[in-house]
């Protein structure tokens, strides 16, 4: 059995499931973060970047980001 492969971005859908809010909450979220991290609109946010930001663990986020 292949091993599920881990994707680097978070979308507004994986916020919603992780935070319990609503999309409109989850695209303004990611638009600060990005603000704050100085990155242009056309470049993706991790995993990473959303979980420093929160101060969440990654191991705890992963399970649930949808493939």
């Amino acid at each position: 059995m292949k091993p599920r492969p881990i994707r680097l971005c978070i979308y507004p859908k994986d916020i919603q499931c992780i935070t319990g809010k609503s999309e409109r909450y989850s695209r303004d979220l990611i638009h600060k973060i990005k603000t704050i991290l100085h990155k242009p609109d056309h470049q993706f946010l991790t995993v990473e970047e959303f979980c420093t930001y929160m101060g969440l663990s990654c191991e705890a986020v992963q399970p649930f980001i949808r493939n």
